[in-house]
């Protein structure tokens, strides 16, 4: 266990946060495939801390079940009323303190709204909360322009904190400082736990202010300092969309740098969007206007793009997916997909094999080398190796009530325009004429045709459309070969 190991970590996400303007609680918008609240959480974990409580309030129920989807570790405490972050802060101490639980430690507070956040960052703040004995640690940060925040004041002589001032109450001399307090602390669990239970609401909006307690802390004789976030950027809170969208980008170039520092290729990182949980192996590529979600995987040497948007789906080594749409798909070493291909999920394509211009598959399994050129829909079915589908082939799978399967065997060649109606098996090394529809079992080696016999009628057109231009057409042509012969 390590020595700087929190014994909680309380994540303040109660508010409703109305300057979105969302019918969704603030802190469950999304960026880079996290909720904000999601990713207070992933950093809050990279400490390692004993207990972690998030304070919830605002649409409960709603937050309470996401938290249980990306962390079934995580407490709750609710606030039933927003009181103020003194009181948010007091209710998840006592979500522990009811269950028996007597913090002995560091506590640390974080705020639901700031995505950016490192697990670093609160590593550094920790360490310097423990190194320099406070009884409290504010995160700061030094910012170009800190209008309108906290300033942090400090003793020359030591270092500590000696007040954090708001801007409105702030001298020219204070408003002058850049470092600002950033609403992440580090406290002593007990003196923690004694200030808020003397924190007052006597304030302009009643409520129990977090900040009251570094005052207090300081008059009873204890130290109160400061840790410097490496980036100002990271304490941004969201409180609208403008911000939501600045901290995407941000997030978004974080990615972006660390892929490139591990090998990848990214031609252009502005029109480039990552979720953090892709991955990566070195060499692979990236071309403009392409969106890599959720659990997407990219193998070494592998090109996705341009133009194309992948989602939890599995790009081997060497494959080629180029504007391609793919969502829970898995494209071997080697195969190449696209251009303008559809893969959803359940789809599973072979080494070297192709789902080629204009092709939708849908819980399908291609075998190795198999090729669906173009124009073709493939769902629920198990193509074996090396066969060839013709173009604008359908498997039809719904009967109108329930989905069925086709199986197409290896070495197969099915001709264009055909129409697998499920359930039907095409043996290994069969063939299909082009403009068959295959309603029964072909065995293998076999020629399926499955079409009715063409019949020409003679002199239709002109007695049917006299006049017209395919009538007269019609004529010339005949008046043509009559003078050749």
């Amino acid at each position: 266990m390590s020595a700087n190991r929190p014994a909680a970590v309380v994540v303040l996400a109660a508010g409703e946060g109305t300057r979105m303007k969302s019918a969704t609680p603030k802190v469950l918008h999304t960026i880079s495939g996290r909720s904000l609240v999601g990713h207070v959480v992933a950093a809050s974990r990279e400490l390692d801390p004993e207990h972690l409580v998030v304070v919830v309030g605002h649409a409960r129920d709603q937050v309470q079940a996401h938290l249980l989807d990306v962390d079934p570790g995580v407490r709750s405490a609710v606030q039933h009323e927003q009181n103020g972050t003194g009181h948010a802060v007091r209710m998840g101490l006592e979500e522990l303190s009811d269950d028996g639980i007597t913090l002995d430690g560091t506590v640390v507070v974080v705020c639901g709204d700031t995505p950016l956040l490192t697990g670093e960052t609160l590593r550094t703040l920790s360490e310097t909360h423990a190194a320099d004995g406070n009884a409290v640690t504010v995160l700061s940060a030094e910012v170009p322009d800190s209008t309108g925040y906290g300033r942090i004041v400090r003793d020359d002589a030591t270092g500590a904190v000696t007040a954090i001032v708001e801007h409105k109450d702030a001298t020219d001399a204070q408003r002058a400082i850049h470092e600002i307090n950033s609403g992440v602390f580090a406290f002593d669990a007990k003196l923690l736990t004694d200030a808020l239970s003397r924190v007052r609401t006597d304030n302009s909006q009643g409520e129990e202010y977090l900040t009251d307690v570094l005052g207090i802390l300081r008059e009873a004789g204890h130290r109160v300092g400061a840790a410097v976030a490496a980036d100002h950027r990271e304490i941004l809170g969201i409180n609208n969309r403008v911000q939501l969208a600045e901290a995407r980008r941000l997030l978004n170039e974080r990615l972006l740098e660390r892929a490139m520092l591990a090998g990848v290729t990214v031609v252009d990182p502005a029109t480039t969007w990552l979720d953090v949980t892709v991955g990566f192996e070195p060499d692979a590529v990236v071309h403009p206007g392409t969106q890599l979600l959720g659990t997407t995987v990219l193998g070494s040497g592998a090109e996705v793009g341009p133009n194309s948007r992948l989602t939890d789906t599995v790009v081997g080594e060497g494959a080629v997916a180029s504007f391609t749409v793919a969502e829970g798909a898995e494209i071997g070493a080697g195969a190449s997909v696209g251009p303008y291909a559809y893969l959803r999920p359940g789809t599973v394509l072979g080494a070297r094999s192709k789902a080629g211009t204009y092709v939708e598959m849908k819980n399908a399994s291609i075998g190795e080398g198999t090729k669906v050129p173009h124009l073709s829909y493939v769902g629920d079915a198990t193509i074996g190796e090396h066969t060839n589908i013709g173009a604008a082939s359908v498997f039809v799978n719904y009967d109108g009530e329930a989905k069925h399967h086709t199986t197409v065997g290896s070495h197969c060649k099915t001709g264009s325009d055909n129409m697998f109606v499920a359930p039907v098996t095409i043996g290994d090394g069969a063939y299909t004429a082009a403009g068959s529809v295959i309603t029964k079992d072909v065995p293998p080696g076999s020629l399926a045709v499955a079409r009715g016999q063409q019949r020409n009628i003679e002199g239709w057109v002109a007695r049917k459309r006299p006049g017209s231009a395919a009538a007269q057409a019609a004529s010339s042509a005949r008046q043509e070969s009559a003078g050749e012969r």
